[in-house]
C-alpha cells in the first residue's frame, strides 16, 4: 500500500471553527480536500433551520434521535441510521430526543454553499449557524 502524501493532517476537534453545537471543516482549508461536514454535538431541543444545497449532504447519527424534514417528507433518525438530502432539497433537522444529538454532515464539496429558505436567514449566505 502506498504512504499517505504530504496532504496527510491531524486535526483536533478544538482546532475546527464552530458554535456550541457543531464544528466545521471546510476540505478548502485544508490542501482541497474535496469534501467538508460538520461534526454536530447538539443538546435536546436544538434546530437547523430549513436549507437546501447545490449538492446531496448526508447524515451519519451517531448518538442521539434526529428528526429531519427532507422536501416535506419527515424522518426519525437513531444511531446508526444515515439520512441523505438530495441535491436542492429543501431540509432541516431538531434534536427530538432526550440526550445530546452526535451526527456527521457530509458536504461533497470544498466549501460549503448553502441558501438558507428561513426569510430571517435568508441573507447569512452559508455561515454556520
Amino acid at each position: 500500500m502506498p504512504r499517505a502524501t504530504s496532504m496527510t493532517l491531524r486535526i483536533g476537534r478544538n482546532q475546527l471553527p464552530g458554535t456550541s453545537d457543531a464544528d466545521q471543516f471546510l476540505g478548502a482549508d485544508h490542501g482541497g480536500v474535496p469534501v467538508s461536514f460538520f461534526l454536530v454535538h447538539s443538546p435536546p431541543g436544538a434546530r437547523v433551520e430549513l436549507h437546501a444545497h447545490p449538492y446531496p449532504e448526508v447524515f451519519i447519527v451517531q448518538a442521539g434521535r434526529a428528526t429531519f424534514e427532507v422536501d416535506g417528507t419527515e424522518i426519525t433518525a437513531r444511531p446508526g441510521e444515515i439520512v441523505i438530502a438530495p441535491a436542492g432539497a429543501p431540509h432541516r433537522f431538531a434534536n427530538t430526543g432526550t440526550e445530546e444529538l452526535r451526527l456527521t454532515a457530509i458536504h461533497p464539496a470544498p466549501k460549503m454553499s448553502t441558501q438558507w429558505l428561513t426569510s430571517a436567514l435568508a441573507d447569512k449566505k452559508g455561515e454556520l449557524i
